[in-house]
């Protein structure tokens, strides 16, 4: 049995989906309804773009859901999927809704607009960081955070994999919270290059915009289990994916028991669909005998359709 996981942003990198784009037919429909859509070629920005044109939050996130969305599609085209479950990274958690019947994915893609818009319009306001902790416990993690408040806002915005933690907010108070970790034995802590806080209180001006766009999108009850980022547990008929999604925003994408909760469902084999390999290190590094693939480009699409058939 297997798992569906969908990367977040960061594991963004020119030309991806371009390939698959060129081999499969549904996957470039895809990128061509998004380019009509957005009212851009984001298409070209994906196969063309900069690197640091697409760490834009504005550019990278709707290029990430397109590109998950476009490779789900060339691999189903190669083989009928029936995942056991499925889980995104923070704005990686929309294209596992789209798999789970949630969301349409063209009105999947106005909210990752929406939500992509708010989140770089609420960094503008504030002098927002994030920085990774390696080989530090979670537990130690947090302490440090609470130790540091007294600079200003900060907390942990992921919690990824045993050893590897993500902290977010003021600027200062990360700086103090990772010096602080440094004292408590972290092996290192390296600030990421982001534009703002995000998964941390100075998101809240973001909710307060994106609220708006989430209640005009009709949520369907899952057609299959979602691990969903702000519970680490199974999304249920009843879920107000208003407030969950809101709520993403501010509060710590919760991966390493997200993952936990997969293999319990039964997930053997994690398939990523998307750019990068991020979410398939986490994974092993999580669940050590767990077997990951991920889908890149068409060999690999091959190749997963091959795994996933005999699993």
């Amino acid at each position: 049995m297997y798992a569906l996981v969908f990367p977040g942003q960061g594991s963004q990198s020119p030309g991806m989906g371009k390939e698959i784009a060129e081999r499969f037919t549904s996957a470039r429909k895809v990128y061509e309804e998004a380019d009509d859509i957005l009212g851009y070629r984001l298409s070209a920005l994906c196969f063309e773009g900069s690197e640091e044109e697409l760490r834009q939050t504005v550019h990278a996130q709707p290029a990430l859901f397109v590109t998950s969305v476009a490779t789900w599609y060339a691999v189903s085209d190669m083989v009928e999927l029936h995942p056991v479950c499925v889980a995104g990274h923070s704005v990686g958690e929309y294209a596992a809704l789209v798999v789970a019947g949630v969301v349409e994915w063209q009105d999947g893609l106005r909210l990752v607009r929406a939500r992509a818009e708010a989140m770089q319009e609420a960094a503008q306001r504030s002098s927002g960081a994030m920085a990774a902790v390696l080989g530090l416990d979670v537990d130690a993690v947090e302490e440090a955070c609470r130790e540091a408040s007294a600079v200003g806002v900060v907390c942990v915005a992921n919690h990824n994999c045993p050893g590897q933690v993500v902290i977010s907010g003021e600027a200062e108070a990360v700086t103090k919270a990772g010096e602080l970790c440094k004292a408590k034995g972290a092996k290192r802590v390296i600030p990421l290059r982001v534009s703002g806080a995000f998964h941390s209180p100075l998101m809240q001006p973001a909710t307060e915009r994106f609220r708006d766009a989430l209640q005009q999108v009709n949520f369907r009850p899952p057609q299959l289990p979602v691990v969903a980022n702000r519970t680490a547990d199974v999304l249920s008929v009843e879920t107000d994916f208003v407030a969950l999604l809101t709520e993403q925003l501010l509060y710590s994408v919760r991966w390493e028991d997200s993952v936990r909760r997969m293999w319990d469902l039964g997930a053997r084999v994690f398939a990523e669909l998307g750019p990068g390999d991020v979410l398939s290190g986490l994974v092993k590094r999580t669940v050590a005998e767990a077997q990951t693939i991920s889908v890149r480009n068409a060999e690999e699409v091959q190749r997963a359709a091959e795994l996933l058939r005999a699993n």
